[in-house]
């Protein structure tokens, strides 16, 4: 999964995309005709916390993505953004919150969302 690099990117997706909150994570999406791969930005505003805590969360949003990008419809530009309440969640969490945004607005592919959460609870059983 690339990600979003430029500004305009970004805005384009937050004025046209279709957004979805909750308590943890804002994400938006924007439906790209003309690309197959789907791009994702993570943003952390400084009023969530100190460098080391933005950039800890940008990392678990990262790897987030980078597991379950492929279960995620091609072709989308993605903005995350993680709310104040995020700081100090654990992964799962952040995890927990990520896709049940995701499937929300329907970007999950259902049968890789559901052989995942098959293979994350055969993983936490062990």
């Amino acid at each position: 999964m690339e990600s979003l690099k430029k500004n305009q990117d970004y805005q384009r997706v937050y004025q046209n995309g279709k957004s979805c909150a909750g308590p943890l994570l804002v994400l938006y999406a924007l439906k790209k005709e003309d690309q197959e791969d789907t791009r994702a930005g993570i943003s952390v505003s400084k009023k969530v916390g100190n460098s080391i805590v933005r950039h800890r969360l940008k990392r678990q949003l990262k790897e987030i993505l980078r597991l379950h990008g492929h279960e995620i419809h091609g072709g989308y530009d993605l903005a995350v953004i993680a709310r104040n309440r995020a700081k100090g969640r654990t992964y799962q969490e952040l995890e927990r919150a990520l896709l049940h945004l995701a499937a929300v607005q329907n970007l999950l592919d259902q049968k890789q969302s559901g052989n995942s959460q098959q293979k994350h609870s055969t993983e936490a059983e062990s």
